[in-house]
């Protein structure tokens, strides 16, 4: 399941921007986001700590959908 915004639940987590990765916590990494206009997903929930991304997330839930066609 994925978990966007303020769903995610980890106290700080790895932040994947472009060329950027680096652990935040998780408020910074969701005001970066809001800042970009952009949405923080959680990509791998059991990797400690959990990795996040920083994207649109209507594109990436369409871009998902093409990988499974």
């Amino acid at each position: 399941m994925t978990r966007i915004n303020e769903k995610i639940r980890a106290p700080q987590v790895r932040v994947i921007y472009q060329d950027i990765n680096l652990v935040l916590a998780t408020k910074k990494a969701l005001a970066k986001a809001k800042e970009l206009g952009l949405d923080l997903v959680e990509i791998a929930p059991n990797a400690e700590p959990p990795v996040c991304r920083i994207v649109d997330y209507g594109k990436y839930k369409y871009d998902q959908s093409k990988q499974k066609k």
